[in-house]
């Protein structure tokens, strides 16, 4: 196990589609943050910035641009980009710092101004990029990904479409109690039905729209939460960010091709699946020791995907958990209670801080008519592009 570090404030700024600078989102969060943790901005140490690489170059250095927007203090800064798992690694790099010694207190700060429609890679020919050569090879666009995982599902599952769209319904109830998500209303299983089809056997709410927001963190060592008062404070008990292991027999984008395994025997995990086991290891902890769960619900096929790889049920039982209610608010274990990417889009290096954001709430029970009760364990889960793993592990 390693050690802990605190989390003193968690901010945000409402999803949407604002057309603003994802600088103003961060640093509304940012501020928000800074407000809840009661610290001054000139007593945060260092700045972590999670990039977005939408933002042309003040994106690309994240850490810097929100220092400079909050005003220069002399903070150490550092700019992380992993994808969706961004957030993630900038909480680790974060947490990182704090364990060491070179910082007490950390901002984390993530915020991204979206494009309409699906995400694309950035231009110029690039054959030696997989991201770029899925677009040009298959004309594999994020929702075919997300459709041919549906499909795999189905075929080797036996989850229907009337699954998935309970995830929508489940989702979109609790992201209409969320002041944050950017979709506020409750929908039904038969308008999940009427929606367009996007990717078979997908339907338009059935995935995750582009998002702009802002997500960030107020970290610090256990020993100065002490000084400032805090005497229990949500506390970050382990960050995975894990890569896949040789040989990846299922196929997952950007990549193409799977690994020969041939004169390999398959990895014991899925790469996902490792993902949330190395948390797990690292936390002391099992899955029979959660209370919530804050999943990358890019589509709604993928969330039940994650029941499994979380181990929160057995492989090809994530839609039988469902259908129990296990997963929903008041279940055995509540799934998504921010109301997850359905209710709050992609911006994506901002959503897996905001996933710690709604643990943190969840665990103070400051989480107001979506509170989960006696909320104690909870972790993240999402996947970066590239074998980026990402889950967090918070306790209180």
């Amino acid at each position: 196990m390693t050690g802990e570090v605190a989390v003193l404030g968690a901010g945000m700024h409402p999803w949407g589609k604002w057309g603003r600078s994802f600088v103003e989102y961060g640093v509304a969060a940012a501020r928000a943050a800074l407000a809840d943790a009661g610290i001054e901005w000139r007593d945060v140490g260092s700045v972590v910035g999670a990039d977005t690489v939408r933002g042309g170059y003040p994106g690309y250095v994240a850490g810097a641009t929100f220092a400079k927007a909050l005003g220069w203090q002399g903070a150490r800064v550092t700019s992380v980009y992993a994808a969706c798992a961004s957030g993630a690694q900038a909480v680790n790099t974060a947490r990182a710092q704090i364990l060491s010694g070179l910082a007490d207190v950390v901002l984390v700060v993530g915020a991204d101004a979206a494009p309409k429609g699906f995400f694309r890679p950035a231009g110029g020919d690039r054959p030696d990029d997989p991201d770029w050569l899925r677009f040009r090879v298959l004309g594999a666009t994020n929702p075919t990904y997300f459709g041919l995982y549906a499909r795999r599902r189905m075929a080797v599952h036996g989850d229907t479409p009337e699954d998935f769209a309970q995830v929508k319904v489940k989702n979109a109830a609790s992201g209409s109690l969320n002041p944050n998500a950017r979709y506020r209303k409750r929908v039904t299983a038969e308008e999940v039905a009427a929606s367009a089809v996007v990717a078979d056997p997908l339907r338009l709410l059935d995935i995750c729209a582009t998002s702009d927001g802002g997500a960030a963190l107020v970290l610090s060592s256990m020993e100065f939460a002490r000084r400032h008062g805090v005497a229990e404070p949500v506390r970050i008990r382990a960050v995975s960010t894990v890569t896949p292991r040789y040989p990846s027999t299922v196929l997952d984008l950007p990549d193409i091709a799977t690994d020969s395994a041939v004169a390999v025997e398959p990895a014991a995990a899925t790469f996902r699946a490792s993902i949330a086991l190395a948390a797990y290891e690292e936390a002391g902890i099992g899955p029979e020791d959660l209370s919530l769960a804050e999943v990358y619900d890019l589509s709604t096929a993928l969330e039940l995907q994650w029941y499994e790889d979380l181990g929160l049920c057995g492989e090809g039982e994530g839609a039988k958990l469902l259908r129990e209610g296990a997963t929903a608010p008041g279940g055995r274990i509540p799934v998504n209670a921010s109301g997850g990417l359905a209710s709050f889009g992609e911006a994506v290096p901002a959503q897996a801080i905001a996933q710690v954001c709604e643990l943190t709430w969840q665990l103070r029970e400051r989480a107001g008519d979506r509170q989960v009760a006696g909320a104690r364990v909870g972790i993240t889960a999402n996947q970066g592009l590239f074998g980026h793993g990402s889950a967090v592990i918070a306790v209180r």
